[in-house]
């Protein structure tokens, strides 16, 4: 197995990992609500990073609002920006990440020699950031009083979680290849292949 087979093989995971940390953005998802009325309708109630939808409206609204960050709600609503602005740094390093990769893709055997440095800090630290947010979520699910049951962790959470997962695991990866996989186009000096040069003497 050779670098440019690692580092490409990271490069699909990576890219999965990407479209989770997107996906779990984009969808309001990533903590629910599922119920039903008196009469058999059912509920369900999302928060998203930036909106809330409810199925009784069939509406979605922008979150949190001015009323969810005064008073007693002040707190919440700084961690749940907080988490906001992690992801959208997350993004941003993965955006830093994948150029990585298509530099040291094509950027001959020196690159791929040396670019794992650069490469599997990227993707620690994008995945470390991942982890901070998804962490703070299920705290406030946690602690904060207005998440009880039936309220759960929803899909957005989960990406979030496989996400950073994967960008870890490929980290690792990155890091192992660079120790265990020898040098690209190396060579070893065959045993009893010595030659000699005449001196002035002879």
């Amino acid at each position: 197995m050779t670098r440019r087979v690692v580092y490409s093989a990271a490069l699909v995971a990576f890219l999965a990992a990407t479209a989770m940390t997107l996906t779990s953005i984009i969808i309001p998802r990533w903590i629910s609500w599922d119920s039903e009325t008196v009469s058999g309708v059912p509920i369900h109630y999302t928060y998203g990073l930036h909106k809330r939808c409810s199925s009784l409206t069939h509406t979605c609204e922008p979150f949190p609002q001015y009323e969810d960050c005064h008073g007693d709600n002040r707190y919440f609503c700084s961690m749940w920006r907080t988490v906001g602005f992690l992801m959208s740094f997350a993004v941003v390093i993965e955006g830093m990440t994948l150029i990585a990769y298509l530099v040291i893709l094509a950027g001959g055997k020196q690159k791929r020699e040396t670019g794992w440095k650069i490469l599997s800090t990227l993707l620690l630290l994008a995945g470390l950031v991942q982890f901070a947010g998804m962490a703070i979520i299920a705290y406030l699910y946690d602690y904060d009083d207005r998440f009880f049951p039936p309220w759960q962790l929803d899909t957005s959470w989960t990406l979030c979680t496989g996400s950073w997962c994967i960008l870890v695991l490929s980290a690792a990866g990155v890091l192992a290849a660079a120790f265990v996989i020898p040098e690209e186009g190396g060579y070893e000096l065959i045993p009893g292949d010595n030659h000699t040069f005449p001196t002035n003497d002879e």
